[in-house]
């Protein structure tokens, strides 16, 4: 699809664009300039294109205001059409200037040039001092109120006037969305661009960098799908910004927006309760987790199968919901293991997406009752497990028909998980057992 890029200085809307445009909350917008620092892109509601929020480009020759303006600059460079955003409050500026001689030296592709925060001609500066970067009229718009979004549409109408109300889409199957959480500082964002074979997000040796919940399509190990990178989470007493919060806020969205969780945590140090906290998130929404031990080549090579089988410990012990954790140590830097993740990731996602045989399941139940009869409720009446199915994925459900008392403890529920787990190879996925009580026809007579 064509790529419509969004630039210009901090500040002047461009996230509030980009949202309004894909009809999503996925750039994180706030009134300090600046919050957004990576490339975010999404499908433009209505049309087949894709639309990139850019970082504001600021004059800076380090840091990571250098990176994120380098990175702006790239996108510009693939554009296929430029909304160019000016604060048609403000006016003009020299930032505006400057930037409107840098889009007219990386690209060749139409631009149009928006005046946002228009909502009241009242508040306006004059109008007429953007003809001075040379890119014609400013249209009038407001991201935020959604109006004068006639001109884009007109704009990207002239470029390509067969993408509009694209329904391909609907046809195509659905990508696998792998969410990369974890806390600050740990490799979520090397990982990222190791996989994409690129430095597509920015890397810093200091926590904080990534604030947006950045979605990227890409193909790797022969599989499509979506990486989305998130900003670090820390511990509430350590979180002191807003924005910061509001970033934290987004990365846990990502858990229910995702398939796959990869729990990137640092294997040279302890893990610590957040990263089991992120980890009962996951389970609880019922996704599949893969807790990857990045770092795993700075670890001291005598210590490696003690700390390892020290980790698959305090998973197990931690949540009742999985089996077995998937736990596998890599190195985002090298890209040791890496490939083995994603492999050990699409066979269980597969392996998620099908379906028990009934009669399967009751002929393993029925082992597992011989094996170890249901105790006596409360009231010391006998449980009586009837019938069992298969009745829902991600997780994987499994409703069991009872008679009699039906307060089966957890412990026997446990003992039935694992059970089934072992015999379907399920012992990676989140598996939830629920009880049906068989209503009997003459309790009424």
């Amino acid at each position: 699809m064509p790529k419509l890029i969004i630039a210009g200085r901090p500040n002047t809307g461009k996230s509030t664009l980009f949202n309004a445009l894909t009809g999503t909350r996925d750039a994180l917008v706030h009134d300090r300039p600046g919050v957004t620092r990576d490339v975010i892109s999404g499908n433009m509601r209505g049309y087949a294109w894709t639309v990139v929020d850019t970082a504001g480009l600021e004059n800076a020759k380090s840091g990571i205001a250098a990176d994120s303006t380098n990175m702006a600059i790239d996108a510009i460079a693939s554009a296929d059409a430029v909304l160019f955003v000016v604060d048609g409050r403000v006016g003009l500026t020299p930032a505006d200037m400057d930037w409107a001689r840098i889009l007219r030296r990386k690209t060749r592709v139409p631009v149009l040039l928006l005046a946002n925060k228009s909502e009241s001609g009242k508040r306006m500066a004059d109008i007429h001092e953007f003809y001075k970067l040379g890119f014609g009229a400013p249209a009038t718009v407001s991201a935020e109120h959604k109006t004068g979004f006639d001109a884009i549409y007109d704009f990207i109408n002239k470029i390509a006037p067969d993408a509009q109300n694209d329904n391909t889409a609907n046809n195509t199957p659905q990508k696998l969305k792998i969410a990369i959480l974890g806390q600050p500082n740990v490799g979520k964002s090397t990982l990222v661009n190791y996989v994409l074979g690129e430095k597509r997000q920015i890397v810093m040796d200091a926590p904080g960098i990534t604030r947006d919940t950045v979605k990227i399509p890409t193909n790797f190990y022969g599989r499509d799908i979506i990486l989305m990178d998130t900003a670090g989470l820390r511990r509430k007493a350590g979180v002191t910004d807003d924005v910061e919060t509001l970033s934290a806020l987004k990365s846990l969205d990502a858990i229910e927006k995702s398939d796959v969780v990869i729990l990137v945590v640092d294997a040279t140090k302890n893990i610590e309760n957040q990263a089991l906290g992120i980890a009962s998130r996951v389970y609880d929404a019922g996704k599949i987790l893969c807790v990857a031990l990045n770092k795993w080549d700075l670890v001291a090579p005598e210590i490696r199968d003690e700390k390892l089988l020290k980790l698959k410990h305090q998973f197990t012990n931690s949540f009742h919901q999985i089996i077995k954790p998937l736990i596998l140590a890599i190195s985002a830097e090298t890209g040791t293991g890496v490939k083995n993740m994603f492999r050990r990731i699409y066979e269980q996602w597969d392996t998620s997406n099908t379906d028990a045989p009934t009669s399967l399941i009751n002929r393993i139940i029925e082992k597992l009752i011989d094996a170890r009869q249901p105790p006596m409720s409360r009231l010391k009446r006998p449980m009586k497990i009837k019938f069992a199915r298969q009745t829902g994925r991600h997780p994987m459900k499994i409703t069991i028909n009872v008679g009699g008392a039906s307060d089966i403890p957890e412990s026997y529920t446990r003992y039935l998980r694992r059970g089934l787990a072992d015999a379907l190879n399920w012992q990676h996925l989140p598996i939830v057992i629920e009880y049906k009580k068989d209503e009997n026809p003459f309790d009424d007579k």
